[in-house]
């Protein structure tokens, strides 16, 4: 049960997030653990006193290597222990932690590394060590590439190299010679100095660098402590990338504040898995993380036996019932409380626990909108899942729901020291202590989302009778439909991906006839579903075309198309050859769809939605922002949905 939470950190301009480390540090000592990580099946501690000998070898290790104030030092790997040390080890020599995603691409780690001015590279091991190798020569102030892993690099020899083991001998060697110098380090930081450099997504154009202080990181993670305490006994799983602002809202804005144990997975792969065995009290992630979740569990209902699809049902209705009730604050009967009662004991305990939120107090989503269906599910079955409404540029977070206070239509309301007013416009503003500083090298861009200490988001939305905010959508998704009234295309595209058997979903209608639809399938569960029914394919492409598969997809078009007022339902559908992926460009790396980009690049699909066709032929080349060129040529079925009535 939840305990008297610590007491509050006092933040000051003086205060930084070393400054704050190093107290946890000498607080906890050897007698706490600080982090975990999973290696050959083992959980192994590390203490708080470990944390810190780590961090002080490799800060004072960079620091001989000739890192500076101010200068900036590139990461990218998988979450563990040695992640998180370096970028400690950077802030705490002055320097600017920049994190990129695991899985760019070459030219997106040529482009962060060469724009943010970046002195070194860290990486985990051969894979990123390769792809520093082949673009040091065009980022010509990168001066070292560091790595941890030494799996594959036996025989790299290049200059340029080193390991952090021997930068944290460089850096035993430095204290030795200057005892205290990393104090004194530590000492001269400043609450208003930058401490991380994060590239935003780039939906339409390339990634901005927003630049953000400790005193941001400490001000956001302290506000959000103020609605929803954490403990120093709690544990915290961080898989999600260290690019991305929610998992450094947790692991470091939070984690330092409250001194929870940080756990790490074996491997992305096992990140699930080890959720389920730490069991974590808190867990933050994308929609699409929460949507995988319940794919999980529809796909087991499909595979269950007649009695526990049955049982799974009644509880689920059960569930929902007593979810509505809370959104709608009525107080359940007692007959209602006896069935949840039992609901929790026959399915939802065991539910939760298959899929590691047996311990959460707190769940929390954001980054992308989440469909309805989803939310109230996660509520059906006893999850306190609250939706998050932030951006970068505010540190991660400005508005948050309330425990008893939740409705799945909207955000929340903003938390501690947090304004947010709607423009003329419509557009969400925001002001804050944990407001970026601005974009590097962008006066422009910062001119245009700075304006008097306010935050513009570019987000349409409004706020609710009950002062809830409502998030309509991107200023520049909004569609507007064929009699004239707005629409937002990712509440419908979150409500399609309801369904086990559908991966992305794109809608397309802005200032069209109708609206109509682009569906990538999911694979492994369409597979499965053919399979059982001796429908033979041997591929994506072949199964995505099945009259069958068509007519699997169009149940769940018609299931949301009975929510929707005429105008904006469904017509037209195509299942698309492919899944939309971040490596063809599609989908930004926190798999936000790129609407003008794929609208370009399938425009022969958008056109043929709208003429009376019945297929589609591809066969054209696809060119891609790093030169490649590759040919395509597929055949797509166009289908038609059936209309019926509805809202």
């Amino acid at each position: 049960m939840p305990r008297d939470a610590e007491p509050e950190i006092e933040i000051t301009k003086e205060l930084t997030l070393p400054k704050l480390f190093l107290r946890m540090c000498k607080k906890f000592g050897h007698n706490k653990v600080a982090m975990r990580e999973k290696e050959y099946g083992i959980w192994k501690p590390i203490t708080w006193a470990d944390y810190l000998e780590n961090v002080k070898s490799l800060c004072l290790g960079m620091v001989a290597l000739g890192l500076k104030r101010g200068d900036k030092v590139a990461m990218i790997g998988d979450n563990r222990p040695e992640g998180l040390w370096a970028e400690m080890a950077t802030l705490c020599a002055g320097g600017v932690a920049v994190w990129l995603f695991q899985d760019s691409l070459l030219d997106e780690v040529q482009y962060i590394v060469d724009h943010c001015d970046a002195k070194f590279l860290v990486g985990e091991g051969q894979e990123e060590v390769d792809k520093g190798l082949a673009i040091k020569d065009r980022c010509p102030k990168l001066e070292r590439i560091l790595w941890d892993d030494p799996k594959g690099m036996r025989h790299y020899k290049d200059p340029i190299l080193m390991s952090l083991k021997e930068v944290q001998r460089l850096g035993r060697e430095l204290e030795k010679k200057q005892p205290g110098l990393f104090e004194e380090l530590v000492e001269q930081g400043h609450g208003d100095e930058v401490c991380l450099l994060f590239y935003t997504s780039g939906t339409t154009a390339l990634p901005k660098g927003a630049l953000l202080t400790h005193y941001n990181m400490l001000k956001m993670g302290q506000n959000l402590m103020r609605v929803d305490p954490c403990y120093p006994d709690d544990d915290f799983v961080s898989y999600l990338p260290f690019a991305w602002i929610g998992e450094q809202m947790m692991s470091i804005s939070v984690g330092l504040q409250v001194g929870f144990t940080i756990n790490f997975p074996e491997e992305p792969e096992t990140a699930q898995e080890n959720i389920r065995e730490i069991g974590p009290q808190t867990i933050f992630a994308p929609p699409r993380i929460y949507e995988q979740m319940v794919r999980t569990v529809q796909v087991k209902h499909l595979d269950a036996s007649w009695l526990k699809r049955k049982l799974h049902d009644w509880a689920m209705r059960t569930g929902y019932q007593w979810a509505d009730c809370m959104f709608e604050k009525r107080k359940p009967s007692t007959s209602l409380k006896v069935r949840r009662a039992l609901a929790e004991v026959l399915v939802f305990k065991k539910l939760k626990d298959h899929l590691g939120l047996s311990r959460i107090r707190h769940a929390y989503t954001g980054g992308a909108a989440m469909g309805p269906d989803h939310f109230r599910f996660f509520h059906a079955i006893g999850v306190n899942l609250k939706q998050i409404y932030g951006q970068t540029e505010i540190a991660g977070i400005s508005v948050l729901h309330r425990d008893g206070d939740v409705k799945f239509d909207t955000v929340g309301r903003p938390i501690p020291e947090t304004e947010v007013r709607i423009t003329e416009d419509d557009e969400i503003i925001s002001k804050s202590p944990s407001v970026f500083l601005g974009y590097y090298k962008n006066p422009e861009a910062t001119a245009k989302t700075l304006r008097d200490g306010w935050l513009y988001s570019g987000d349409t939305g409004f706020i609710d009778e009950d002062g809830h905010l409502v998030v309509f959508d991107r200023s520049k998704d909004i569609m507007i439909l064929s009699d004239g009234r707005k629409f937002s295309p990712q509440f419908l595209e979150a409500r399609l991906k309801f369904s086990p058997y559908v991966k992305e979903a794109w809608v397309i209608g802005h200032k069209l006839p109708y609206v109509t639809a682009v569906i990538c399938i999911d694979y492994a569960t369409v597979g499965k579903w053919a399979e059982e029914r001796g429908i033979p394919y041997t591929s994506y492409p072949e199964l995505s075309q099945k009259p069958q598969v068509y007519d699997l997809i169009v149940k769940p078009i018609m299931e949301v198309n009975r929510t929707l007022p005429p105008v904006a339902r469904i017509q037209k559908f195509v299942n698309l050859y492919k899944e939309l992926d971040a490596d063809d460009e599609e989908l930004t790396r926190t798999r936000k769809l790129r609407r003008a980009f794929v609208e370009e690049r399938y425009k022969d699909i958008v056109k043929a939605l709208y003429t009376d066709a019945d297929m589609v032929h591809m066969d054209t080349t696809i060119r891609y922002e790093d030169g490649r060129v590759v040919p395509i040529k597929a055949d797509m079925r166009i289908a038609r949905v059936p209309q019926e009535g509805g809202k």
